[in-house]
């Protein structure tokens, strides 16, 4: 996801073709302004792969030493998010603040809840009706379960 501060992030650098070539963690010196979002799939190396991770020099295990282990063995696929998705990083308090405003206003102004678990299951036929009925009784007093019983109305 394209940003202004790229030194914040692991950065994904691509070639003329969109393909990474590189990935580094809160670089000096960013290669791209592409941060890596953090919406990982991984096969059945990954458990493999994890054990050989080393701590950083900030003292952490980084998740873009273990996304370099598949780019070595061009095993990495990175999608490019454009314009129409919202990525919202909380890694500072600002950050987080700002996401739960922006949250906020699309839910006050939609009249939607952003990734409502029971909504996607009902919508999905995973639960029933009754199912998502009994989901909103339990927490009937707030303003969650009251979005749930406006679905059954639907």
């Amino acid at each position: 996801y394209k940003v202004l501060d790229p030194h914040r992030f692991g950065i994904v650098e691509f070639d003329d073709k969109k393909n990474a070539v590189s990935l580094e963690e809160k670089p000096l010196n960013p290669k791209s302004n592409f941060a890596v979002t953090g919406l990982y799939f991984y096969d059945n190396m990954v458990c493999e792969y994890a054990k050989t991770i080393k701590l950083s020099k900030r003292g952490e295990y980084e998740i873009t030493d273990l996304n370099n282990l598949y780019l070595q063995e061009n095993n990495l696929n990175v999608t490019l998010m454009n314009r129409g998705y919202a990525w919202l990083d909380t890694g500072t308090f600002e950050s987080l603040l700002e996401a739960s405003m922006f949250i906020s206003t699309i839910q006050k102004r939609q009249g939607i809840q952003i990734s409502c678990p029971e909504e996607i299951a009902y919508n999905k036929g995973w639960i029933s009706y009754t199912e998502l009925e009994n989901q909103a009784s339990i927490i009937s007093k707030s303003h969650y379960g009251e979005y749930l019983f406006s679905l059954l109305k639907q």
